[in-house]
């Protein structure tokens, strides 16, 4: 992995993206660290991508990927393939299966018809859908997770990856594993540590900071195509500026040739 692939998932800085002045601060931030690439998603409702993209571009930041709602992919990929043109990148992640009984085998089939469908739209128009795991796939459906379901039952050129190693490990998975499960459906996964602090309590943190075997899983992510990785952290302990510093240090020193 190069350091040139290592980008913030902006989620991460959601609160220091809500008007213009304020974005243009925070990309500043973000370059400044070192990140050179972003993952766009938790803007304000009122920044628009044509913004948003001209405050990546005066910072040196190439916006990689975006988090679309989930409702808007499914009923409106049209829409999103426009977001991505503006943004001159290819993928976006289905971000969270908001509304979305995984009890119910109709609504579960229903959304990866869905998945599968809007898919193929976006990758007519040259662009790629990825999902984005959190802990609720895992929950069990016949002889497998339902995310093994997602990924067996689309076609993999409609649906790739976006694995988030926190994630995958709090839903009793194993990010290496999945990283092999993708191999060649891969391009991007979310570098997320998971760190325990008592005997029922576990926390996101900083990368190097909690249990996650990064060299294990950056190697296995590069063996099945991986392109960008991307630091998130849901929840910061402090000034997130600080925790996506340490995480970049890290990253540099520890898991980049």
């Amino acid at each position: 992995m190069k350091i040139e692939q290592v980008g913030i998932q902006l989620f991460t800085l959601r609160d220091f993206l809500k008007d213009p002045k304020e974005i243009a601060a925070t990309m500043r931030k973000v370059r400044e660290i070192g990140y050179q690439t972003a993952q766009v998603s938790g803007i304000g409702p009122d920044i628009t991508p044509a913004m948003m993209k001209d405050a990546c571009d005066q910072a040196g930041v190439k916006v990689v990927a975006t988090h679309q709602p989930g409702v808007q992919i499914l009923e409106n990929p049209q829409e999103v393939i426009q977001i991505l043109d503006t943004y001159d990148c290819q993928l976006t992640a289905y971000p969270f299966p908001a509304g979305i009984d995984f009890e119910s085998e109709a609504d579960v089939a229903k959304l990866i018809k869905g998945l599968d469908a809007s898919g193929k739209i976006l990758t007519d128009a040259g662009k790629t859908l990825l999902y984005h795991n959190h802990a609720i796939e895992f929950l069990r459906s016949g002889d497998a997770t339902i995310l093994d379901r997602i990924y067996r039952e689309t076609n993999p050129e409609r649906l790739q990856g976006e694995p988030d190693t926190y994630w995958v490990q709090y839903g009793g998975g194993n990010p290496v594993a999945w990283c092999q499960k993708l191999s060649g459906r891969l391009p991007l996964i979310h570098l997320k540590d998971y760190k325990v602090l008592g005997p029922r309590e576990v926390a996101f943190c900083e990368i190097g900071a909690g249990n996650l075997d990064f060299p294990a899983i950056i190697a296995a992510a590069e063996k099945a195509g991986c392109k960008w990785f991307c630091v998130e952290q849901d929840q910061c302990p402090g000034d997130p500026f600080d925790s996506i510093q340490q995480s970049f240090d890290y990253i540099k020193a520890n898991l980049c040739s």
